[in-house]
C-alpha cells in the first residue's frame, strides 16, 4: 500500500498518531488515494477536528477541491454536514467564505437549518462572509425564504440581512393554502412582513 493510501486509511481509522508518523516519514499531505480522496477531505467528512487541525498544520490546502466530481471544497463539505468545529478549524486555516467550488456555492446558502446551522452562520459572518452576498442572483435570506426555513430567516435578519421583495415573493409563491405549506411558509411570510414594517417605521 503506498503512502497516500496508508495516510487516508489512518485518517479513516481515526489514528492521529499513525497520521503524524506517516507525515514525518514523508507522506504528501494532499496526495489523493486510489479513490481520489485526500486525507483532509476524509477528516472533514468524519468530523475528526483534531485530525483536520493536524493535517492543516502539516500544510494541507484548505482551498483544495473535494467531492466525487471535485465540485466542493473542504469548507462546503463541513458546512453542509453541520460540522461546526471543523468549520471553525478550516476558517482558522484561511478557508474562504466567498462563493467556491465548481458551482460557485456560497457557504452561507448551504448551511443546514437549526441551532447548529445558526452557529455556523455566525462563524462565517464573523470571518467576513457577506450576509447579502449572491448565489444565482439570490441572497442567503432569499434562499432560506424559498426553502421555508423560518428560523434561518429570523437569524439572518438578526445578523443584518436585508429583507427583500424577492424573499417575500418566493415564500408566497410556495404558500399554496395546504396545511403543510401554511405551517412551513406562514412563519416565513410573517417574519418578513414584520421586518418590513419595522424598517418602514424607522
Amino acid at each position: 500500500m503506498d503512502m497516500a493510501n496508508q495516510l487516508t486509511r489512518a485518517v479513516e481509522d481515526g489514528d492521529t498518531a499513525a497520521v503524524a508518523r506517516l507525515l514525518d516519514a514523508g507522506a504528501e499531505v494532499d496526495a489523493p488515494n486510489t479513490d481520489r480522496c485526500t486525507a483532509l477531505e476524509l477528516a472533514v467528512q468524519t468530523e475528526h477536528v483534531e485530525m483536520v487541525r493536524l493535517l492543516l498544520a502539516a500544510g494541507a490546502d484548505p482551498h483544495q477541491r473535494t467531492g466525487e466530481y471535485e465540485e466542493l471544497t473542504p469548507l462546503l463539505e463541513a458546512v453542509t454536514r453541520g460540522h461546526t468545529a471543523v468549520v471553525s478549524a478550516l476558517l482558522d486555516a484561511g478557508a474562504p467564505t466567498c462563493a467556491q467550488g465548481k458551482m460557485s456555492w456560497l457557504p452561507l446558502v448551504v448551511v443546514p437549518d437549526g441551532d447548529q446551522g445558526h452557529e455556523i452562520v455566525d462563524l462565517l459572518l464573523d470571518r467576513g462572509a457577506d450576509v447579502n452576498g449572491l448565489m444565482k442572483d439570490w441572497t442567503p435570506l432569499e434562499w432560506a425564504a424559498a426553502r421555508g426555513q423560518a428560523e434561518m430567516v429570523r437569524h439572518l435578519l438578526a445578523r443584518g440581512a436585508t429583507s427583500t421583495a424577492e424573499a417575500l415573493n418566493e415564500a408566497y409563491a410556495r404558500w399554496n393554502g395546504s396545511p403543510e405549506a401554511v405551517a412551513k411558509y406562514g412563519p416565513v411570510i410573517n417574519t418578513l412582513r414584520a421586518a418590513d414594517r419595522d424598517l418602514a417605521g424607522q
